[in-house]
């Protein structure tokens, strides 16, 4: 015992903080955590959490936005070409393929808003306000034009570390966002790519009981990933190098003992993907249970 004291560390790490302004990319396919993820890096890396942007709410506020302001709704009618008068059949958005996609929500489109005629009619910010609320991909032009509004207009994206949360998702807009982020001296840090089976994903998803959870939509979604969001990051890789790329197991499941047997624990499985995401950033290990208790209290 008194060996193990001379050895034990007199000091408490409470907090620690990245080094240098620049952007941490979260990534990954749905569900795989990167909200939680997201949360844990600002309370331990000091970051704000205005300076975590989430891809869905930029999109979401967007949308609340052009129905709430209507200075900002004729922001987005001017410099972006989007509004509520114009249909997105007929509107430089569209193509073949958007339009048949739209027209396939139909029947699910008219039951959200409550309206019918929405195959000859759907508004862009229509549109928009579905995909975000159901999780379907807007149109390339849309998010990266938001993104780079949204990132040219925060302070913290200048002054501090910001996290980029689930954006980019196709190697177009990795492509678009390396460029943006060059051309504002914004250097990215960490590319976190959280990682999950697709039967793990599709456990999770069914777990949070969304209407839009069906099997179906999910394979849908997994394959999305597979074939564009994995390509994505091995661009990014391939323009930033291997060591601004951090793969990491987004499903580490902690059970405790109990006397009715193995019980889940949430909160250790979620510290367990936040430790291999600090180690991944570069927190010393000897330090990390420090910050993780320190997080808990």
């Amino acid at each position: 015992m008194a060996v193990e004291n001379r050895f034990k560390s007199l000091v408490e790490v409470e907090k620690v903080k990245v080094r240098e302004p620049g952007v941490i990319i979260l990534t990954g396919p749905s569900s795989c955590g990167k909200g939680e993820v997201a949360n844990a890096l600002c309370r331990t890396l000091s970051i704000r959490p205005e300076a975590h942007l989430s891809m869905g709410e930029i999109l979401r506020s967007t949308f609340r936005g052009a129905k709430e302001d209507p200075d900002f709704a004729e922001l987005l009618a001017t410099k972006y070409e989007l509004s509520a008068q114009t249909n997105i059949f007929d509107c430089v958005d569209t193509t073949e393929s958007l339009s048949a996609k739209v027209r396939s929500y139909q029947s699910s489109l008219e039951k959200y808003f409550q309206k019918t005629g929405m195959d000859l009619f759907t508004s862009q910010l229509e549109w928009l306000e579905f995909c975000t609320m159901n999780g379907l991909l807007v149109p390339n032009r849309w998010t990266e034009n938001f993104v780079a509004a949204h990132i040219e207009q925060a302070r913290s994206t200048r002054e501090e570390t910001f996290i980029l949360d689930g954006y980019p998702r196709t190697e177009r807009a990795a492509e678009h966002l390396l460029d943006f982020l060059a051309s504002m001296d914004i250097p990215v840090l960490k590319v976190l790519h959280l990682s999950i089976s697709r039967q793990e994903m599709m456990s999770r998803a069914q777990a949070r009981g969304r209407a839009d959870d069906d099997k179906e939509s999910l394979h849908k979604r997994f394959q999305f990933y597979i074939e564009n969001v994995q390509p994505s990051v091995d661009f990014m890789k391939t323009k930033l190098g291997s060591d601004r790329i951090a793969l990491i197991d987004a499903h580490q499941p902690v059970y405790d003992d109990t006397p009715q047997g193995p019980q889940f624990n949430l909160d250790a499985s979620i510290n367990a993907v936040v430790t291999s995401v600090l180690r991944a950033m570069g927190v010393p290990r000897v330090v990390l249970n420090d910050i993780l208790n320190g997080d808990s209290k």
